[in-house]
């Protein structure tokens, strides 16, 4: 997993949690899977790239 979700005020529940951009489109949306397979539709400032 290659980013960390970072928004508290929309799905707190997962703040903190690996995730990976599947796609990104226009208008700064991405399309953001979880490893249990959840995913959403947000916009890109919802997740934070991973520095190693």
């Amino acid at each position: 997993m290659t980013h960390r979700w970072y928004w508290r005020k929309w799905l707190g529940e997962r703040h903190g949690q690996p995730c990976r951009v599947v796609a990104v489109g226009t208008m700064n949306s991405a399309l953001v899977e979880f490893a249990d397979g959840f995913r959403v539709l947000t916009v890109r400032y919802a997740v934070r790239k991973v520095t190693p």
